[in-house]
């Protein structure tokens, strides 16, 4: 098939030139409200190795970190978009609110913007450090890379009472549909950017009301395996340390897979919320596309793309937001 390609050459049609612009308007929007893939290849051309490398090093010393920042940049997302209003200090800011208290990882992101500093003084947002230690913490997890497009700028608000607009553990698809389509995402981008569970852990004050009483019934939540049921009882017992972790994706914690998803179908979602996609018909579907060894590969292409998306939603770009010296404080 013949090819044409954009030039200013006089022999071009009006229609080709058309087309060249449509192309070229079309690959923005992909990258959305003013961000695009190699931002600072002129003005901090090390910076996605700074972050990478800072990532990996801390990485190393603790695995644990991987999931947590993935969770960190989820949550900033979810709150007045990527903006990283959910890393400033201060009374009544995002970090002070139930949804964000058991975030860690700020010492990753305040380590790799004391290096971007150090090498390119207010090039670097906050924001996008975020986005590219999302992106890193899978890879060194195992899951697949994805380009991710940089350029936002940072916000100066951060508001605890706006958390609510993160999804609660107890949440029905429905509502959780709602949050994820105001942010612009569809039920598909629900399903997989949930499936980010694929590592990291959760408290047992987070689910160990499924185990005994679900719902004032005396019994547990009928969704949860039989035979996984006294795995769980023994992590969790009734009364005990609300504080202790357990893993969200059974046996494949510290691992970016598809197991999640199996365990899901198999009725050992930790997580009520979650256990919900494989219950709820509208999901399930689409949690049956990432099953067993031939769903991996499409939750890993999914997952890159629904991330792109996410952190996209309401980004501050241009002469909106500032970039900030030091990430847990506006500029003065």
């Amino acid at each position: 098939m013949e090819r044409y390609t954009c030039s200013s050459s006089s022999q071009i049609t009006h229609i080709i030139i058309l087309m060249c612009v449509f192309v070229v308007m079309s690959e923005t929007l992909v990258h959305g409200q003013g961000t695009r893939v190699g931002f600072y290849a002129t003005t901090c051309p090390r910076a996605e190795s700074i972050v990478s490398s800072t990532v990996a090093t801390h990485f190393r010393s603790n695995t644990a970190i991987a999931p947590a920042l993935l969770r960190m940049h989820f949550h900033d997302c979810f709150v007045r978009g990527c903006d990283a209003s959910v890393l400033i200090d201060g009374s009544n800011t995002e970090k002070t609110a139930p949804p964000n208290l058991g975030l860690r990882g700020y010492e990753v992101i305040d380590d790799a913007k004391t290096q971007l500093e150090a090498a390119c003084p207010g090039i670097v947002s906050c924001a996008d450090i975020l986005a590219l230690a999302a992106r890193d913490s899978v890879v060194l997890t195992g899951g697949r890379s994805w380009l991710v497009p940089t350029g936002r700028r940072d916000g100066r608000v951060s508001l605890a009472s706006e958390t609510t607009d993160l999804p609660g553990f107890t949440e029905s698809i429905d509502s959780q549909k709602q949050k994820f389509s105001a942010k612009g995402l569809n039920t598909q981008d629900l399903v997989v950017l949930v499936g980010g569970h694929t590592i990291g852990t959760t408290a047992c004050q987070f689910f160990s009301y499924r185990l005994y009483n679900f719902n004032g019934t005396a019994s547990s939540d009928p969704s949860i395996n039989a035979s996984f049921l006294p795995q769980l009882q023994a992590l969790c017992p009734q009364n005990g340390d609300g504080t202790k972790r357990v893993a969200f994706d059974t046996g494949s914690e510290n691992r970016f897979d598809a197991s999640f998803f199996d365990n899901l179908r198999d009725g050992r979602g930790i997580l009520e919320s979650d256990q919900k996609l494989w219950t709820d018909a509208s999901t399930r579907a689409i949690v049956q596309r990432f099953l067993g060894i031939t769903g991996l590969a499409a939750f890993n292409v999914e997952f890159g793309r629904s991330m792109v998306k996410m952190s996209n939603t309401g980004v501050k770009t241009g002469t909106d937001g500032e970039i900030r010296k030091i990430c847990s404080a506006i500029n003065s």
